[in-house]
């Protein structure tokens, strides 16, 4: 089963970039701001960032720590990122490490001559390096204070940002909005404070982040929205950000309730889901090969799961068959066990068929209780849940040369953490055979209409952002056996 830690790191990593961006140039050339954060009131760690200037070079570094449950485990999460700028904003370099898993995974980035960067990616112990182009617009922390700044005498006024974030290599595109000077109650005292909202839109999902600064551009609050729940990050000094967390377990809120129990043959037979999610919103389900989603208006949505036939989403393109940072297909284990598995095999269906047996025995369903580890890693250690078990089929299957990618979504199960009837986050792999894209499920030892899917990517942890506050949000009203599949049409 999912669980949801590699998103959530994410978006606070996204918030973090978030709380650096008000750096005032009345600061010190070296100085500290220190946070703690807090989950409904419970402390769950704390955000540092420094700040160092050294003539016309710009330093910006950020550290997030925070820990949550899971299984009566307490398990530790951090991110770190770096960013060098000149004293107008210019990108000059930047890097960042994260805590997803049992070995960190590295980013690091150095502007060339002719203005592109040169990347290297540190994934699992392995090493790749590819060329960067600068997003055009995008900027880094400095970069970000200083518009922030320039805004923030401005009551009313609106704008735009780019953000590039080391961490994943993305840019969240931020509408920024004035909306003037409030009170706020801090654990120092109550500050005078000027509050911006920022809206940071991926592509199925926008996230709402508050924001309170001071005169000196420093942010002194941020809140949003996580899995549903309220998240705040409260300056304070060093002592209170330090003082001992208070963890809670995410995967129970993640959880989403179903309608009815699902067993024996209504799980294999065509099913038709009746969803909602907050009116306005985007469709809460994607389209694919097997499931087809169809909008009734005021954030009720029909999704049909069964009845599989090609053309429901594009074919593969020359990226779903390559080795990445985190589907390693072409490294000597991975290419051998895939080997192995396949055998004489003779055709793509079959491949994957063993592939997918494979997978389900040779990784055993406990252990790599931080977030998120890469193919390499599962190989190597063969442990892990359900993503675990789907980023090694991924490779394994590119390996082969069967195009292949990882799917987030939910699956239901009888009875999970004490509750009866829910769905739960989960991961599993598509891969083109035969003319479509096909499902397979290694964790569970196979696929049925019980699999949501909700969004899919290239293994990278970070495209599991676009799923995360969705589990908080959505609910499942209805679910039957039907005949007759909806409308192909999608909004």
């Amino acid at each position: 089963m999912r669980k949801p830690i590699a998103p959530l790191l994410l978006v606070l990593a996204l918030c973090l970039a978030v709380c650096a961006l008000a750096r005032a140039a009345a600061l010190a050339t070296d100085d500290s701001t220190w946070m703690t954060v807090l989950l409904d009131g419970r402390k769950i760690g704390y955000v540092h960032i420094r700040y160092q200037r050294d003539g016309d070079f710009v330093t910006t570094t950020q550290t997030l720590s925070i820990q949550f449950r899971r299984n009566g485990k307490d398990i530790p999460l951090s991110s770190m990122t770096r960013s060098v700028e000149s004293a107008t904003g210019q990108p000059l370099a930047f890097s960042a490490r994260t805590t997803l898993s049992a070995t960190d995974s590295t980013v690091a980035g150095q502007r060339q001559a002719d203005g592109s960067f040169m990347v290297t990616t540190t994934v699992g112990g392995m090493s790749r390096q590819q060329a960067l182009d600068w997003p055009g617009g995008a900027v880094l922390s400095e970069g970000q204070r200083l518009a922030l700044v320039r805004a923030n005498s401005h009551p009313g006024q609106r704008y735009e940002l780019r953000m590039f974030d080391p961490a994943s290599l993305r840019v969240a595109r931020a509408s920024m909005e004035v909306i003037g000077t409030e009170p706020v109650a801090l654990p120092g005292g109550t500050a005078t404070l000027v509050h911006q909202r920022q809206r940071l839109s991926s592509q199925r999902e926008t996230q709402v982040v508050d924001l309170w600064l001071d005169e000196r551009g420093q942010t002194r609050k941020g809140t949003l929205k996580l899995l549903g729940r309220e998240m705040e990050m409260l300056a304070c000094n060093q002592a209170c950000a330090l003082a001992p967390v208070q963890p809670t377990d995410m995967f129970r809120a993640a959880l989403v309730n179903s309608p009815r129990a699902i067993r024996g043959a209504l799980a294999t037979s065509f099913l038709r889901y009746r969803l909602h999610v907050p009116e306005g919103e985007p469709s809460p389900a994607i389209d694919t090969d097997e499931q087809h989603v169809v909008t009734l208006g005021h954030g009720d949505w029909l999704v049909d799961i069964g009845a599989p036939r090609a053309g429901g989403e594009p074919p593969p393109r020359a990226e779903d068959s390559l080795p990445n940072a985190w589907l390693q297909s072409d490294t000597p284990l991975i290419r051998r066990l895939a080997g192995q598995a396949v055998g004489a095999a003779p055709d793509n269906l079959q491949k994957m068929q063993r592939l997918r047996r494979f997978v389900s025995d040779y990784v055993s369903p406990h252990g790599l209780d931080v977030g998120y580890a890469s193919a390499l890693e599962v190989a190597t250690q063969r442990q892990g849940d359900c993503t675990e078990y789907a980023v090694l089929l991924a490779a394994l299957a590119r390996a082969q040369g069967i195009p292949a990618r990882v799917v987030t979504g939910m699956v239901y199960s009888d009875r999970y953490a004490g509750r009866s009837h829910v769905f739960l986050p989960h991961a599993w792999v598509q891969a083109w055979v035969n003319g479509r894209w096909q499902s397979f499920d290694a964790a569970r030892q196979g696929f049925d209409s019980t699999h949501l899917a909700l969004d899919m990517g290239d293994g990278d942890p970070w495209h599991f952002f676009n799923a995360t506050n969705l589990f908080g949000r959505l609910r499942i009203d209805d679910i039957r056996s039907t005949g007759q599949p909806a409308s192909r049409a999608v909004p």
